[in-house]
């Protein structure tokens, strides 16, 4: 893999893993203000509360994966979590945009993140599209 494309997707890996540490951390300590940030309404039951912070979770592993992941940027696991975060960010961009279509569901900063992972997913693409295939498969 020419150097470029190595730095670009250990670019990609190391903004990836500080942005959703932020997001989950933030999920996980103070779920009801980024949500009612993100989508213009707090969860309003322990259930919603213990399913954001599981989220949480869930997105603080997806961050340690690529904040790890990054120092391997030419191997084959980073071409996986490169694959697993596009897959991701384009479920996000999905889920929020038929979120806004169908619930009208938006508060101050669904834009700028529907905005963010819609240039996280193009750039997972990038880094994806220039990078040589694996021998064997």
């Amino acid at each position: 893999m020419p150097e470029t494309m190595r730095a670009n997707s250990k670019l990609l890996l190391s903004v990836t893993g500080v942005v959703e540490a932020a997001t989950g951390l933030a999920l996980l300590l103070v779920p009801a203000l980024l949500i009612e940030v993100l989508l213009g309404a707090a969860p309003d039951t322990p259930v919603d509360m213990t399913v954001a912070r599981v989220a949480g979770a869930a997105v603080l592993a997806l961050a340690v994966a690529c904040w790890l992941g990054r120092h391997d940027a030419g191997g084959k696991a980073a071409r996986g979590l490169v694959s697993a975060m596009l897959l991701y960010n384009v479920a996000v961009t999905a889920i929020l945009a038929f979120s806004w279509l169908r619930h009208g569901i938006s508060g101050i900063a669904f834009w700028p993140v529907v905005v963010g992972h819609v240039g996280l997913a193009v750039w997972c693409v990038a880094c994806g599209l220039a990078s040589p295939r694996i021998a064997g498969r």
